[in-house]
């Protein structure tokens, strides 16, 4: 068993006098969704996030669900992708959103950026343990924008992490700020994605989130159709350029900019530039910005 005390100096941040939330098996998607639509929120601007944590342990690799994932991601090989474990990690991220002690109300948050990092090649015939920890938060223009950090170990090692950014929209006050229009650069693949592309997801990743799932349900949150998963835009993204990608020590980082409809015509892009790697996804026209990564 980990040390949860080794897991809060590995991860740096003040957990001293914070009561892990422990999962012992993987928890009901349909419960997990039902406590988020009615899950209500108490947070004011200027208000602090509490320095929640939530772990899981002795959990290992499906090898069918690993196929599965990878042939919806249009990965090739049998190896786990660097997005893969974010899957395995959701059920953690939905037990703190879900959390009384969370002030945020659970539906609604918008993803903004995700980064994950690659440490050490991962055997998938190792057990692992994941832990995720609520990990900064700020006000912007448009509300609170939160992060939440995931760390994976095998053998008392960090093997794996990554940090998601999401904005609860709210009322701040501050100015916008506005941002260059970004241009396509690099050679270019065009995408056709089916209407059912986020239920499929849905169910490879635990994320039932009603804005992928149809037109109906994507309606009662704003949308005018369905959208994609933007993990899954990610990870189709790492898989088109997966033969540049090392075994370990890297880095993946995107900005996801405006939602991909679903069904829809994507154009991807990648090129090298200043020794880093560079990807983007448009609109088959070119005129939006989807999603825009690196790695380093």
């Amino acid at each position: 068993m980990i040390n949860m005390n080794d897991i809060n100096t590995k991860l740096q941040s003040p957990l001293h006098s914070v009561t892990p939330l422990h999962l012992e098996e993987s928890p009901n998607a349909a419960l997990l969704l039902a406590k988020a639509s009615i899950k209500t929120g108490r947070f004011k601007a200027g208000d602090t996030l509490p320095p929640m944590m939530a772990h899981w342990e002795n959990l290992s690799i499906d090898k069918h669900h690993l196929q599965r994932y990878n042939t919806l991601c249009g990965f090739a090989s049998e190896e786990m992708p660097a997005t893969y474990l974010w899957t395995r990690a959701f059920p953690l991220i939905m037990t703190v959103l879900v959390s009384k002690q969370f002030p945020l109300k659970a539906m609604g948050q918008v993803h903004l950026r995700n980064q994950i990092t690659v440490h050490r090649p991962f055997d998938i015939h190792k057990n692992f343990s994941i832990t995720a920890v609520i990990d900064h938060s700020e006000l912007s223009s448009k509300g609170l924008e939160w992060s939440i950090k995931i760390s994976v170990f095998t053998d008392d090692q960090t093997v794996w992490s990554g940090r998601s950014t999401f904005l609860y929209q709210c009322k701040t006050g501050l100015e916008r700020k506005s941002k260059p229009k970004m241009m396509p650069q690099g050679e270019s693949q065009y995408w056709d994605l089916p209407s059912n592309l986020g239920r499929r997801y849905s169910v490879v990743s635990g994320d039932y989130n009603p804005i992928h799932l149809s037109p109906i349900s994507a309606k009662l949150f704003g949308f005018k159709r369905a959208i994609a998963h933007g993990m899954w835009s990610k990870a189709r993204c790492l898989a088109a350029i997966q033969h540049r990608l090392p075994s370990a020590e890297y880095s993946v980082e995107v900005n996801f900019l405006k939602p991909v409809f679903l069904p829809s015509k994507v154009q991807f892009f990648s090129n090298l530039r200043d020794n880093q790697q560079h990807f983007s996804l448009f609109s088959s026209s070119g005129d939006q910005m989807h999603l825009q990564g690196s790695i380093s």
